[in-house]
């Protein structure tokens, strides 16, 4: 397996920062079939967003559970559960794709003005 290159900060603040963007514009009451594909992609069952988190969380737990001095101290345990349980919790999520298929084949009213919340 090649070495992947490793992500700079820069590139993890940009795509936090895309995210960002996609929660502004949902804000803005945009029409739901312009929203539609952003969240299947999104939300896609294989590439999206909650098989990605869970994955790196995963891979998280297993770095600091390789790393940890040994032997682990209580806090160290708890924090390598705690990623495990938020990766299986974020993997979960990916069932979500199934509801924007579903949303998809919806009659939808025209967008109004953006809600304030």
């Amino acid at each position: 397996m090649p070495n992947p290159s490793h992500p700079s900060s820069d590139q993890i603040a940009q795509a936090t920062a895309t995210l960002t963007q996609l929660k502004d514009y949902l804000r803005s009451n945009p029409p739901v079939t312009d929203v539609l594909p952003l969240l299947a992609r999104l939300l896609d069952e294989d590439t999206g967003v909650p098989i990605l988190l869970g994955d790196v969380l995963r891979n998280a737990a297993h770095l600091v559970s390789q790393q940890a001095a040994s032997p682990q101290i209580d806090e160290i345990r708890l924090i390598i559960d705690g990623l495990r349980d938020a990766a299986q919790e974020a993997t979960d999520w990916h069932v979500l794709h199934w509801d924007i298929q579903r949303v998809g084949g919806q009659a939808f009213a025209p967008a109004g003005p953006p809600t304030t919340s």
